[in-house]
């Protein structure tokens, strides 16, 4: 129930925050041992956060219906990681990334990325200047986020922060890009399950699955009124440090 409590966490402020959830979720299940983190519990925990998303952002969820031309903008940017993603597991590439070197690497590079970024100019909005062309480039550049390290909310972030988007509109369009991702995860995480012939659903997943939710829903929840007054500056410097400290490990 400990290891539960602590993944649901880290899955809950990692996925959403622009520090990477895959990569703290690799380290602290590895470095203490965790026995809980099996493909049923994770997929739990990419489902907590799935549904907080949608519960946070349930106006915009259901404007969908009337605004399709958004909708299918979400839908064409998250589809390259999602091909990509496809691919990378096919292959079994995806274990060669997920290790202390790699992840050291890319935390790093990519707070330098998400520093510059963050500087500059801030004037334009969802509602007025989303375009299919800033949409696509923001949709490719979150292919990197497969490299462990890299984090899906950051590298979006920072595309969005390139683009001129104001912290909170590149925030709000990271979570909304969320959304077809998670659900991804989680319909081929089942049927990846299912095909396994381990359908088996306790009482730890449904704990998990609540916790996730309640953690990712606060963590959103802070997140956008964080960042209406303080720049991304705590969280480049918290991604230089835990970079410096993985690679030191790696390398000494």
């Amino acid at each position: 129930m400990f290891e539960i409590f602590i993944l649901s966490i880290i899955q809950g402020v990692t996925e959403f925050l622009p520090i990477s959830s895959s990569s703290h979720l690799i380290l602290i299940s590895n470095y203490l041992n965790f026995e809980e983190q099996s493909l049923s519990i994770d997929i739990s925990l990419h489902v907590g956060s799935f549904l907080a998303v949608i519960f946070y952002f349930k106006k915009d969820v259901f404007n969908f219906l009337k605004n399709k031309d958004l909708f299918l903008k979400i839908l064409i940017s998250s589809v390259p990681v999602m091909i990509f993603g496809f691919i990378l597991v096919q292959l079994n590439l995806i274990e060669l990334l997920r290790n202390i070197e790699v992840i050291g690497w890319s935390t790093i590079i990519f707070a330098i990325l998400l520093y510059v970024s963050d500087k500059f100019e801030i004037n334009k909005t969802i509602d007025n200047n989303l375009d299919y062309r800033s949409i696509i480039f923001i949709g490719i550049l979150q292919v990197l986020s497969l490299i462990p390290g890299v984090s899906r909310s950051g590298i979006t972030i920072s595309a969005a922060r390139i683009l001129k988007f104001s912290r909170y509109e590149s925030a709000k369009i990271s979570f909304l890009l969320s959304i077809p991702t998670l659900a991804a995860v989680s319909f081929f995480g089942i049927l990846n399950l299912t095909s396994q012939n381990d359908i088996n659903f306790s009482i730890l997943n449904l704990i998990s699955i609540f916790l996730s939710f309640i953690f990712s829903y606060l963590t959103i929840k802070f997140f956008l009124k964080y960042i209406k007054s303080f720049s991304l500056n705590i969280f480049v410097i918290y991604r230089i440090i835990l970079g410096v400290i993985l690679l030191s490990i790696s390398y000494l």
